[in-house]
């Protein structure tokens, strides 16, 4: 029998070739990237006049969406922003949102614990890993309200992309989060009015990076949000 080569010196070579044991699986490296898109959310006038380009129709195909059109599980196999990065889409959202923020050691992309203070209604809500927590990820254009203004006509990979895209999440309170389902800016509003004026922002920064209609309820009412922001 001939010697046996030490277990170290086989892993080191399989690094250097980069093959891997079958069956096996390597875990992408983690890249410290943007979590937020240049110049998102827009400022005020910006989103004014980004407003006033989008399309304005009623909604499509609502009848046709399924959650499933945007991907099954968060994904960050896309070229949205915060996407190919090494690190879980929800995990990304929690390490830009969360305050009092302690990372894993040995994986930075675990967010160990912290505090979010919610931009919907102003709770502080602490997060543990591995522990029940009243944190969830929404997505501001909820993905029903996407679909019916444009998203029913893209392809599976745009779905998945806009699904995980940083700018259209936010971590935010889990009630208000289901209280709020897929509802649009004329059916809904954060209880705290004075996040009304980054809402608006963010709520029209994403139709218009995105190419979605709005409704005229819609456009009248996040023609209104604007006038929460500070002169």
């Amino acid at each position: 029998m001939g010697a046996r080569i030490p277990l170290v010196i086989v892993a080191a070579a399989l690094l250097l070739t980069g093959c891997h044991p079958a069956g096996s699986r390597v875990a992408a490296p983690f890249v410290q990237v943007p979590l937020a898109g240049a110049g998102f959310p827009p400022p005020p006038e910006i989103a004014k006049a980004q407003l006033a380009k989008l399309k304005v129709e009623w909604g499509r195909n609502w009848e046709t969406y399924k959650r499933e059109e945007f991907g099954r599980t968060w994904s960050d196999e896309t070229d949205a922003v915060g996407g190919r990065n090494g690190c879980d889409t929800r995990d990304d959202v929690l390490r830009r949102d969360l305050g009092e923020l302690r990372e894993g050691d040995r994986n930075p992309c675990v967010v160990l614990s912290g505090v979010l203070h919610d931009p919907y209604t102003g709770k502080e809500l602490p997060y543990t890993y591995r522990r029940a927590s009243q944190i969830q990820t929404d997505h501001v254009v909820a993905l029903g309200a996407a679909w019916r203004a444009g998203a029913y006509g893209w392809t599976p990979q745009r779905r998945l992309e806009y699904a995980n895209d940083l700018d259209v999440l936010l971590a935010v309170d889990k009630q208000t989060n289901q209280d709020k389902g897929s509802r649009t800016a004329d059916k809904w509003k954060p209880q705290r009015r004075e996040y009304w004026c980054e809402y608006g922002r963010r709520y029209t920064g994403i139709k218009a990076k995105y190419g979605l209609s709005v409704t005229p309820p819609e456009k009248l009412a996040l023609e209104e949000l604007p006038a929460a922001c500070p002169q």
